[in-house]
């Protein structure tokens, strides 16, 4: 049975993984120090004699005791709401704690995959985005906190691979979206979902034309694994290209909801991405994957969820 250790564990992709894991016939421990991450994301494996789940930050030093397969690092703030009130254990999580998920991994002869995000493209000039593209980014300003964490943790995973000759995988995760995603984590699904079931006016930020790509979470996960046991070790895109505006996918969730809600418009948050669309490629030929499930249907499974927590 191989084990694979999931950091960030708790959290809405960091549990789903969990799940796919055991599905495949892994032992998983999860680790999350639960800051933004949820347990009850992870409730119903509790008790499964595959499963174990550890409270633990790994911006500390950490162990995990017998073998290790595969160590899959996913723990960070992901949201703009988060990491805007949690900036230095945003950045400290993207540098020591990649450091200490990788010391883990090279301790143990283990793989090792890097959640990293889109948002190292930043405000990107090319469109769409490659993984050869080096991005525009602000250094210094409010998403930098998260934006420059993985940026660090990403040359972090280049470091250990050259030197220590660890088997590493970078993911780069645009738009991902679906069931356990929290109703105030600020991104524009949740938001405009939890708006619209309370039949309340949904905010948009901008004039609405921003474009974003949406990739639903097992679409997502299917990807990261396909990338876990393939020979790549260049950072590779995971995400939808079916590119759609802000004010698109707000009017979408509006009349799968069957809400009366009017769009209302709020300025535009500083260095918000104005474009954000995937070349997938690379992962189309070197790992055979692509999306296959549509806009409407992930959004009318991720309704169901949403409906349970308003």
């Amino acid at each position: 049975m191989p084990k694979s250790v999931v950091t960030g564990a708790a959290g809405f992709i960091g549990s789903h993984l969990c799940e796919a894991l055991l599905a495949r016939g892994h032992y998983v421990i999860g680790i999350d120090n639960l800051i933004t991450g949820d347990r009850g994301n992870i409730a119903h494996l509790a008790g499964r004699s595959d499963f174990e789940f550890v409270e633990q930050d790994i911006s500390s030093p950490f162990t995990v005791s017998g073998t290790v397969d595969n160590v899959l690092n996913f723990a960070s703030p992901a949201s703009p709401i988060d990491y805007a009130e949690l900036p230095l254990e945003t950045m400290t999580v993207g540098s020591a704690g990649t450091h200490h998920a990788l010391e883990l991994a090279r301790a143990h002869g283990a793989r090792f995959v890097m959640a990293s995000t889109s948002e190292v493209y930043g405000d990107p000039l090319e469109h769409p985005q490659k993984e050869s593209y080096w991005g525009h980014v602000n250094s210094y300003g409010p998403r930098s906190c998260y934006d420059e964490a993985k940026r660090y943790s990403e040359a972090l995973v280049y470091t250990y691979r050259h030197r220590f000759a660890v088997d590493t995988k970078i993911v780069r995760i645009f738009n991902t979206y679906g069931p356990r995603m929290r109703l105030k984590d600020g991104r524009a699904v949740p938001a405009f979902m939890a708006q619209a079931l309370r039949g309340e006016d949904i905010t948009v930020f901008g004039d609405g034309r921003q474009t974003r790509s949406f990739c639903y979470v097992t679409d997502l996960v299917d990807g990261i694994l396909r990338l876990m046991e393939s020979n790549e070790h260049d950072p590779v895109n995971l995400g939808n290209p079916h590119e759609v505006t802000i004010e698109e996918i707000a009017r979408t969730i509006v009349k799968l909801v069957g809400a009366r809600s009017a769009i209302v418009y709020r300025p535009l948050p500083k260095d918000d991405p104005r474009q954000r669309k995937p070349d997938i490629t690379r992962a189309r030929t070197v790992l055979g994957w692509e999306p296959t499930i549509g806009l409407e249907a992930g959004l009318l499974k991720t309704v169901d969820y949403f409906k349970s927590k308003i």
